[in-house]
């Protein structure tokens, strides 16, 4: 990666979806803050923690498109180290989401858009190969969202 970086001037920044966090330590030593790095993985909340400790601070969050104020919640509480708050997501959300998503191949993709539906927006469909959630998924999910309560973010 060192090679690429210092020949391509315009590569500036890298969102990794694989989870290497050795092949990261590596990069991050090695390159410093020539890049920025992004936690890119599926369901990057349950990574949070592994990459902040590696100082990669930002991640994409599928959460947010439909629950934007539990996902700055967490983002500030990995943020500031209180396990606490951390702990409830991870038990009260993360772990059942986690439960949904894994169901079936895609739905990594599926559960998102089925949120950003079940709170009143529009994704569109999933495309083939890809299914859309069943409907005791989707309502396992419309419970989950429901439970977090209003979702107004406030950025701290």
């Amino acid at each position: 990666m060192r090679h690429i970086a210092e020949r391509a001037t315009n590569f500036v920044g890298l969102k990794d979806g694989h989870g290497d966090l050795v092949s990261l330590q590596a990069a991050k030593s090695s390159l410093g803050d020539r890049l920025v790095f992004i936690n890119g993985m599926p369901t990057a909340e349950n990574f949070a923690t592994a990459y902040f400790g590696l100082g990669i601070r930002t991640y994409s969050s599928a959460i947010f498109n439909f629950a934007p104020a539990s996902a700055m919640s967490f983002y500030n509480a990995v943020q500031h180290r209180d396990e606490k708050a951390v702990s409830q997501f991870v038990e009260q959300f993360l772990v059942p989401y986690g439960q949904i998503r894994d169901k079936q191949p895609g739905y990594a993709v599926s559960i998102v858009k089925a949120g950003v539906d079940i709170v009143g927006r529009s994704a569109g469909k999933v495309r083939p190969p890809l299914s859309s959630l069943a409907s005791e998924e989707y309502a396992q999910l419309k419970e989950l969202i429901a439970a977090l309560g209003p979702q107004v973010p406030q950025v701290s």
